[in-house]
């Protein structure tokens, strides 16, 4: 499974991008919102995580132009954004699942289980 990490965070990002491929993920880790994009137009991923507060380009801006692309890939949103505004925002404009940092590693894991399932139309827990 390829995913792309969308996390201007170094420390986050390293975090993540080392534990994700420890799951067993391929993980693609831009830290700019124009490079999301670009890795967006360059390759096919299965999930991206996506960071709203990302340089030179929203995550909110990034979302709203996958989606009038007909872009069906699962985003799950992992932001400091804490509002109800903006998680509400998050989710009407596209988004299929949405946290708040801090997180527990753990359970993104299980969400980006989640969605992947979903997206592949099993229910049980295994993903190949």
């Amino acid at each position: 499974m390829k995913l792309l990490l969308a996390e201007d965070d170094n420390m986050i990002g390293e975090g993540l991008e080392k534990a994700l491929k420890q799951s067993g993920y391929s993980v693609d880790w831009v830290q700019d919102g124009l490079d999301a994009e670009h890795a967006i137009q360059s390759a096919e991923y299965n999930l991206i995580i996506l960071d709203l507060g990302l340089p030179n380009k929203d995550g909110l801006e990034i979302l709203r132009t996958l989606r009038k692309n007909h872009n069906e890939t699962s985003v799950l949103i992992l932001t400091a954004r804490d509002d109800i505004s903006d998680r509400v925002s998050g989710l009407d404009i596209g988004a299929d699942d949405y946290m708040v940092k801090p997180f527990a590693l753990e359970e993104l894991e299980a969400r980006i289980r989640l969605l992947l399932r979903r997206k592949s139309g099993k229910k049980t827990n295994e993903v190949k």
